[in-house]
């Protein structure tokens, strides 16, 4: 068992990746940075919305459990992600409105010139996440909005492409439950705050092997973790042009385990921040833009993040 933890101590901090889908060892595929501002509430009201996101993850280097460089990398992770939105306007619980989120990423992995043997396994789908949400109408004041709120009860659910003779998959092969809080506050005609608050509890991957490398397969757990995604933007032309900054942050916040065992120097930490913009075509089509630089990771790669993300409502 030593040996086991001591091999995973390695792998683990070398290609856990947390992030905005499903290609990570353990950690399933998670939102790092892809919703950002005005995200308390659709854009338009009731109906149908597709949102089409690309993001471009890339890192050099990974940091060991307190924060320092223990290896140089070569990791690129392509990510097309794909969002059905239904809001209704049939309110059902303490006046908020009914809605489902469901989405699924296509994941491209590219380990580069890392060490001989450690493989990725290459472009397939990612996990599929369901999740039906309550939706609040806006909170109004004297001279408009104040605030809007939406909860949302995610899943996370194990079909992606995976392999355990692969070291690093598009999908996490265990289910995960992701809820999360999301909140719009008006500062004013032209200044926002938002936020997604997320809880995340991970059941277990029971074909685990280090990519083929041990003898026999383990039951990896992933710790439990919150993560967040913040934002503030101020509109710079009316009805079209928003600019602001926007981060994220992902804490583990129990041990993870492998076959039972607990292991303290597997939790992962990492906080990133940026400029970001978002350009209202009109009320019904919008393109965010974010861009995110990552500091002082914990038992995870450190990198830069590249997002677009396309919103149309039918």
């Amino acid at each position: 068992m030593k040996n086991l933890r001591t091999a995973l101590g390695v792998l683990v901090v070398l290609l856990m990746l947390s992030s905005g889908a499903a290609f990570a060892l353990g950690q399933p595929n998670v939102n790092l940075g892809f919703t950002s501002f005005l995200d308390g509430a659709p854009p338009a009201g009731p109906g149908l919305y597709l949102s089409e996101y690309l993001q471009y993850y890339t890192a050099d280097r990974i940091n060991d459990e307190n924060g320092s460089k223990s290896l140089d990398v070569d990791i690129d992770v392509w990510v097309l992600m794909n969002q059905l939105i239904y809001q209704s306007d049939q309110a059902v619980l303490f006046g908020g409105k009914w809605g489902l989120n469901v989405m699924l990423p296509i994941v491209s992995l590219d380990m580069g010139s890392n060490p001989p043997g450690f493989e990725d396994n290459g472009t397939g789908l990612g996990d599929l996440l369901i999740g039906p949400y309550l939706q609040w109408d806006p909170i109004m004041g004297a001279n408009g909005p104040l605030m809007v709120n939406r909860i949302e009860l995610q899943t996370i659910w194990p079909t992606g492409k995976y392999d355990s003779d692969k070291l690093l998959n598009p999908g996490s092969n265990h289910f995960s439950f992701n809820p999360y809080w999301a909140a719009t506050v008006f500062l004013g005609p032209k200044a926002t705050v938002s936020w997604r608050l997320h809880y995340l509890w991970n059941d277990k991957n029971d074909e685990f092997s280090f990519g083929g490398m041990m003898p026999e397969e383990v039951d990896l757990e992933p710790g439990q973790a919150v993560h967040a995604n913040f934002t503030a933007a101020y509109e710079v032309l009316p009805k079209q042009l928003r600019l602001g900054i926007n981060g994220y942050w992902f804490d583990q916040i129990t041990d993870t385990k492998v076959d039972g065992h607990k292991d303290k120097s597997l939790e992962e930490k990492v906080f990133a921040i940026g400029p970001g913009a978002v350009w209202h075509f009109s009320q019904d089509t919008h393109l965010f833009m974010n861009v995110y630089v990552e500091t002082t990771a914990e038992s995870r790669p450190e990198g830069e993040r590249y997002n677009m993300r396309l919103v149309h409502h039918f």
